[in-house]
């Protein structure tokens, strides 16, 4: 960028570079990967979501007399997600350069924002396990990750990620496919 000093020659306007953690450098890289590499394509809908509130309200008392955690609407998207994975598999793949590539087993990333970033912890093999299951690991991914004390074990092996902007009224949003989802 320039600016023009009195005799109307250009004059360098000073400009700072942020040097970025690895979160950031790492996140810039897979996104740049990801619109590369993987095809995207949308789809959109919106749906009811009553029912959703309603389960949400009916065993939130057993699942926190059992995990001591309120169930959050993340938690059962994850359930929900990792059944419908679950019976449909060919949803639960992924793009390998000359084919795709189905996975056996079914792990749910949770886009997580963090100070550094945005980091995908992985809830694995999230169809077998309990609501209160799902819980009490989201709630430990998401606390290591504020404490930018996740393992390399806890942000690998995805198979699935989602994402929730709803907190901040956002209606809709197109994600980047996290790679190689």
């Amino acid at each position: 960028m320039l600016a023009a000093d009195v005799a109307g020659a250009p004059t360098p306007v000073s400009t700072e570079v942020d040097t970025l953690g690895a979160v950031w450098r790492v996140m810039a890289e897979r996104m740049t990967a990801s619109w590369t590499s993987v095809p995207h394509f949308y789809l959109t809908r919106d749906v009811a979501a009553s029912g959703l509130v309603e389960l949400r309200a009916r065993i939130t008392p057993a699942v926190e007399r059992r995990s001591g955690l309120k169930p959050t609407y993340t938690d059962l998207l994850v359930k929900l997600i990792a059944m419908a994975l679950r019976d449909h598999p060919r949803l639960n793949a992924s793009w390998a350069g000359s084919g795709i590539r189905r996975h056996g087993d079914i792990n749910i990333g949770i886009a997580t924002a963090i100070d550094e970033g945005l980091i995908v912890p992985v809830i694995h093999n999230a169809d077998g396990l309990s609501i209160s299951e799902i819980a009490s690991k989201r709630g430990e991914l998401v606390a290591r990750a504020s404490e930018s004390k996740l393992r390399p074990a806890d942000i690998s092996g995805g198979t699935f990620t989602i994402s929730n902007l709803g907190m901040y009224n956002v209606d809709a949003f197109s994600a980047i496919v996290n790679p190689p989802q």
